[in-house]
């Protein structure tokens, strides 16, 4: 790989930090502030092309997330937008800073994080659980966080139930009909939505189970699909190589097909690691329907 020009990104993300910190301690209304994410873990630490997550805990949320003004203090913002946070719950403001530098700043109203320590019953979440980098305390509230994080950072997920099991695999089965009767009238977009997105959501649910029924409850699939390439069967990778679809009405219901055979396969595997029942007479007359109806005028 040609470095000569490449821009060193950890000292770059350090010099945002600095002005961040310096700029933070003379706001009287921001209380907190903890670096989380790869910047913050020591599991799949950052590389060159991690981002940087800061949790801000304010007493004026909403000036951090209508105001755009304050980000001068920090660098020199390219674009910024406001969406929900991955966990959920709250809000963050994602920004691009020169050099392509981008920080997602998790904005925490100061009560919502007082009143939850206060009854112990904060939900530490993912991000929290995997490592913490405090970068201001004034009230001591980030200490009082880390205090809550369990010594197992990561809770092993609640084992689905035969009705959780079954939903999901009724779920998959009803929108592969549904993918191939938009896909026959014509709505290209709405059918590769409904395959590449929905129906491999539910895909990953799945997988998850099926590396925990295989591997025990303990092990670690991580989130949303995170580093999947390392904890999935290896059969799942291979298989997830013709699962997905170029905008071409034929290899829709090609990628259809083979998302089918895939998820087939490991909710069987995970249905006998997990002593349930497999649908099989509902999977066998979708997949003959959906076969008949794809291959019928030359899908």
């Amino acid at each position: 790989m040609n470095t000569k020009n490449k821009p060193n990104t950890d000292r770059s993300y350090g010099e945002l930090v600095e002005r961040f910190v310096k700029w933070a301690e003379t706001c009287a209304d921001i209380r907190a502030a903890i670096i989380i994410g790869s910047r913050a873990r020591a599991d799949h630490p950052a590389d060159e092309w991690a981002d940087l997550d800061v949790v801000v805990v304010t007493t004026e949320p909403e000036r951090y997330l209508s105001t755009t003004d304050w980000l001068g203090n920090i660098g020199n913002p390219l674009l910024t937008f406001v969406e929900p946070t991955a966990a959920g719950g709250q809000m963050e403001h994602r920004v691009l800073f020169e050099d392509m530098l981008d920080v997602d700043f998790a904005i925490i109203p100061e009560r919502n994080l007082q009143q939850a320590l206060q009854s112990g019953q904060v939900q530490i979440s993912n991000a929290f659980g995997r490592g913490m980098r405090v970068l201001l305390d004034k009230d001591g509230l980030a200490a009082q966080l880390r205090a809550l994080i369990p010594s197992v950072k990561t809770p092993a997920p609640l084992l689905p139930t035969q009705n959780d099991f079954l939903q999901l695999t009724n779920d998959f089965l009803y929108h592969a009909v549904f993918t191939t009767k938009h896909l026959r009238r014509g709505e290209l977009w709405w059918a590769k939505m409904c395959s590449d997105c929905y129906m491999q959501h539910l895909l990953l649910r799945m997988i998850e189970w099926h590396a925990h029924a295989v591997h025990g409850w303990n092990y670690d699939t991580w989130f949303r699909g995170r580093f999947l390439e390392e904890w999935a069967d290896p059969r799942v990778l291979r298989g997830l190589r013709g699962a997905f679809a170029h905008y071409d009405k034929g290899d829709v219901s090609r990628a259809l097909l083979t998302l089918m055979d895939l998820f087939r396969w490991v909710a069987v595997e995970t249905a006998e690691e997990l002593g349930y029942p497999y649908p099989s007479e509902a999977d066998r007359r979708v997949t003959d329907w959906v076969k008949a109806r794809l291959t019928e005028n030359g899908e």
